[in-house]
């Protein structure tokens, strides 16, 4: 009977610690993927909940963010980033690549926007947003407030785009102050190509520019206006945040283009190609 009584309270334990096995896996799989990935990285690092939340300066615990009752902030997804270099696409499942380098050339989109069919939607960002963008890059929720939409063009299918308004006449004439630029991702700055026009996201601005890489100093390029108004500009590759290879624009109001203009494109195009010339022959 004592045997009996033992086997039962064993099987009752088993089956208890099942059941509380299966209820913490189904609550699991509600939760969002960025929390289940959030726990994941500081299991990781083998931390606990309170000395991870201190790491990455939150207060209290990281316990409400696992639980998924609080969303992760752009602050923390940017301490991931600095501290660990997770990449903020893995958080929210849209990379299988947990880890960048963030002073190694990455320059690929930080934040990414879908539609309701987990498609690629057109994030926009006018003159005034682009002025915030550099410091709200890793914000999911500020990029909520732009406004998004698509193109269903085989042009602009699997990849990344997103819209800048021009600010400026630096890229006179090819493009005009308050045009919008549609620019696709690009994942690394090897795979920058010289004197095409890019969407340059820095530090502190966005600029649109074309990129020349400095042969004697791999760890800088130089962007510049087609303008011929505005000088050069040296930036190190390490304060380039994001890259977007310009590749069609929005235009309202279109012109007949006079004889000058026609001429300085001319000009540009010749210089283009003395540029790739000179690149060959190193």
């Amino acid at each position: 009977m004592i045997q009996k009584t033992r086997v039962f309270w064993i099987i009752s334990y088993l089956c208890w610690n099942i059941s509380k096995l299966l209820v913490c896996l189904s609550m699991e799989k509600d939760l969002s993927i960025e929390a289940r990935r959030f726990k994941k990285v500081r299991e990781e690092l083998h931390q606990t909940q309170q000395s991870f939340a201190e790491m990455i300066g939150i207060k209290g615990s990281t316990a409400d963010i696992e639980r998924g009752k609080t969303k992760l902030s752009g602050k923390v997804v940017m301490e991931l980033l600095r501290q660990f270099n997770i990449n903020p696409l893995w958080l929210y499942g849209k990379s299988f690549t947990q880890y960048v380098n963030i002073n190694g050339g990455d320059v690929s989109p930080k934040v990414i926007s879908v539609d309701t069919d987990d498609n690629d939607t057109i994030l926009l960002v006018n003159q005034k947003a682009a002025a915030g963008y550099p410091h709200n890059i890793q914000d999911v929720e500020w990029y909520e407030s732009l406004p998004a939409f698509n193109i269903p063009l085989p042009q602009y299918r699997n990849s990344t785009y997103r819209g800048f308004q021009v600010e400026g006449d630096s890229m006179l004439p090819n493009i005009r102050p308050n045009e919008w630029v549609l620019g696709r991702a690009v994942p690394s700055i090897s795979e920058a190509s010289d004197s095409k026009i890019y969407i340059v996201v820095l530090n502190d601005s966005v600029l649109v520019k074309k990129l020349q890489k400095v042969t004697n100093s791999p760890d800088k390029v130089t962007l510049v206006s087609l303008n011929d108004q505005y000088l050069p500009i040296n930036v190190q590759i390490k304060d380039i945040q994001e890259l977007w290879l310009v590749n069609s624009k929005l235009t309202f109001g279109i012109d007949e283009p006079s004889e000058s203009s026609l001429l300085k494109q001319l000009q540009q195009s010749m210089d283009d190609l003395k540029g790739q010339i000179r690149n060959l022959s190193h």
